[in-house]
């Protein structure tokens, strides 16, 4: 299956935390903190001025971006969890 967002919005990959943090310690799923940063799949053709004229994204595919703590949508597509968030909820370009 495969999803192809629309207007501004984006379809990201979070990234996984390990489960073993320093120390040893083993993190349950349910104690855990949503993602704060992940890996674009795909993105719309942009947004909409008030004149109708396509205004492009300023990211692209592969970008890895920070996210907020909260929002967007969480989908599952073929057991893989991905989230469906609008360019202007991305905080930032993360640039190695």
């Amino acid at each position: 299956m495969k999803i192809q967002p629309l207007g501004d919005r984006v379809l990201i990959e979070p990234e996984k935390d390990s489960e073993v943090k320093k120390g040893g310690i083993i993190i349950p799923d349910s104690a855990k903190e949503k993602p704060m940063q992940g890996k674009i799949i795909a993105v719309g053709a942009g947004k909409r001025d008030d004149d109708g004229k396509l205004i492009p994204m300023n990211v692209k595919k592969g970008d890895l971006v920070l996210l907020p703590k909260y929002g967007g949508t969480e989908v599952k597509i073929n057991d893989k969890e991905y989230q469906i968030v609008r360019e202007d909820d991305i905080l930032g370009i993360i640039e190695a």
